[in-house]
């Protein structure tokens, strides 16, 4: 007896396995897709009389199917995205972000570039994934080492962000995502191209010294605006937003004589700072002194043509009494001289005609009945 006979195969009893159980059911049966067409095709002849085959039909069809074709024409542009229009393959405009629409395909297509995100491309350095350390960065020297102005090798590694240039106007002529999208064949490669190209083109015009100390910022600034010339005149809707120098060294065989050069050149500038700092603390004080003292001098002088022309004066006053009276004034002059002389000294009077052998004239000492005479008596008793 044939075993296809038997119920349940070799194994005997049903739909069973070698195991003792077939085949389960894990949910609800699905339902029969010919019955589905079926109900469906019967729904549409109880709607559209006659069938697909009369006129009527045949309008129905073709109407829902030109507004399904229209409906196509929806799409959605993202935040961080801008909508290029074309019509039979040619740019005819731009949307904003949201819900749109445009003709149906095959007469308008859109595309939707990121034109917000900002992107970076690294040059003269490769990030890659180390299993036993993680990232890891690995210099590529045919993109890094360059040659200065000074006909010197320095190690360059930067990075360069851009992203789809905004556009300037409202015209078709000026749009960042369509000549982003049909001017560059490769974005990509053609932004790190330009990039290589304007960094060695400044370093090639730069010593080396201010590359590796304080010319960063302008090597930055200008490979910006390079980068970003070149770019526009190949109308490649690209904005460079940055340029940033991640390393600048020399060659590894010869950094430590570098390095050692570049710490004579920051002693010599820290011994300038200083002499400058020296120079502005004693330069003013030696100007303020210079001042005191021309002021002084300016001073004295006043004083002293001031007191010339009052003696002078002085002078011509008494010349004109003594032209009045000459032997009055005379005796006057001779008298005010007398007692300026020896006003301030202890006198002795002697007079040849007095009686005695010495000629000594006894007078009476004023000057201790005096205030200053009486002070001077008491200082010599206290030091007594």
């Amino acid at each position: 007896m044939s075993w296809k006979n038997q119920s349940g195969g070799p194994w005997g009893g049903g739909p069973r396995g070698p195991w003792g159980t077939g085949p389960q059911s894990s949910g609800p049966n699905s339902p029969d897709l010919e019955d589905l067409i079926r109900r469906g095709q019967e729904k549409l002849r109880t709607a559209i009389p006659g069938g697909f085959g009369s006129g009527k039909g045949i309008v129905i069809v073709v109407v829902l199917a030109l507004v399904a074709w229209m409906l196509s024409g929806f799409y959605r542009v993202e935040p961080d995205e801008q909508g290029v229009v074309l019509r039979f393959g040619k740019f005819v405009g731009t949307t904003n972000p949201g819900l749109n629409y445009h003709l149906p395909y095959p007469i308008e297509t859109v595309l939707t570039p990121q034109v917000t995100r900002v992107n970076r491309i690294d040059i003269g350095l490769r990030t890659g994934e180390d299993p036993r350390r993680g990232a890891a960065a690995r210099d590529v020297a045919e993109e890094s080492q360059m040659l200065t102005g000074d006909e010197n090798i320095v190690d360059v590694d930067f990075a360069v962000f851009w992203m789809v240039k905004p556009a300037a106007s409202g015209s078709l002529e000026d749009v960042g995502a369509a000549d982003f999208l049909f001017n560059v064949q490769n974005p990509q490669g053609t932004i790190k191209a330009v990039a290589e190209s304007a960094m060695r083109e400044v370093v090639g015009r730069t010593d080396i010294q201010p590359i590796l100390t304080g010319a960063r910022q302008n090597i930055e600034t200008a490979v910006q605006e390079l980068m970003q010339r070149t770019l526009d005149t190949y109308k490649a809707g690209v904005l460079v937003t940055q340029v940033q120098l991640q390393k600048v060294d020399p060659p590894s065989q010869v950094i430590d004589a570098f390095r050692d050069v570049q710490a004579a050149r920051a002693d010599a500038e820290r011994l300038q700072n200083e002499a400058q700092a020296y120079a502005n603390r004693v330069v003013p004080e030696a100007r303020g002194d210079a001042a005191r003292i021309t002021q002084g001098a300016e001073g004295y002088k006043e004083r002293a043509i001031i007191e010339a022309r009052g003696q002078a004066a002085r002078f011509l006053s008494v010349l004109g009494e003594y032209q009045k009276a000459p032997e009055v004034t005379r005796q006057r002059l001779y008298l005010e001289t007398m007692e300026r002389v020896f006003g301030g000294m202890d006198k002795v009077i002697i007079d040849p005609a007095a009686g005695g052998s010495s000629g000594v004239v006894p007078y009476l000492p004023l000057a201790p009945l005096t205030g200053s005479g009486t002070a001077a008596a008491a200082g010599q008793g206290a030091a007594k």
